[in-house]
């Protein structure tokens, strides 16, 4: 899949699960799990053990379907690659990290860097990165940057639960990151994705008008 069709499948989908697992073969189980229940975007943290054996396994799995694997916490070109080569089709870095921008468009991969600042994102743009990641999150923090940025598409990630969706897409975020609000055994998963489906619905509609 080519990066400009990655960054169109977040943005149309506007969930990545991002999975923090205890062990590889468990962020693979949590992984199948939300997979299972209609999530389509992975991210495999690197806070993870073995992260790469993770990224590895799911991406042989899920090859040539619609779930897109990619790999998060990714803090160097080294890590970068080595999560490129085993399959990962997007990086995400928790900060500005221009040595991993560089790996990723020398390989092609799309890559979401992490910003909280004007300078950060201006940073990035230099380099043709237009979706970024906001953390930490900060609502008002994005209603900021998205008037002298409107272009660029934003995820935010950190802090995002079902009782705060519906703020984020309001807010008009192109995507968010879950983490343990979406991972617990009890999680209502159906209950994000129908969130998420209102409001396409609610931006379809405006488009027609």
């Amino acid at each position: 899949m080519t990066r400009a069709n990655v960054f169109r499948t977040i943005d149309e989908n506007k969930l990545v699960g991002v999975i923090r697992g205890a062990s590889a073969t468990k962020a693979i189980e949590l992984a199948n799990h939300l997979v299972k229940n209609g999530v389509k975007i992975i991210e495999i943290t690197f806070t993870t053990p073995k992260a790469y054996d993770a990224i590895a396994t799911l991406s042989e799995k899920y090859l040539s379907t619609e779930v897109l694997i990619g790999a998060g916490t990714v803090l160097d070109a080294q890590t970068a690659r080595i999560a490129i080569l085993n399959g990962a089709e997007f990086i995400v870095t928790p900060s500005v990290c221009l040595d991993v921008v560089k790996i990723c468009n020398r390989y092609s991969t799309a890559v979401i860097p992490g910003i909280q600042t004007p300078t950060d994102l201006i940073s990035v743009l230099e380099y043709g990165i237009d979706f970024v990641k906001l953390f930490p999150s900060n609502i008002m923090t994005l209603k900021s940057l998205r008037g002298p940025f409107p272009n660029v598409k934003f995820m935010a990630t950190g802090g995002i639960s079902k009782d705060n969706l519906r703020d984020w897409l309001d807010a008009g975020v192109n995507a968010v990151g879950a983490g343990s609000e979406l991972c617990m055994p009890d999680a209502d998963i159906g209950l994000w994705l129908s969130i998420i489906a209102k409001q396409r619905e609610k931006d379809n509609a405006g488009m027609t008008r």
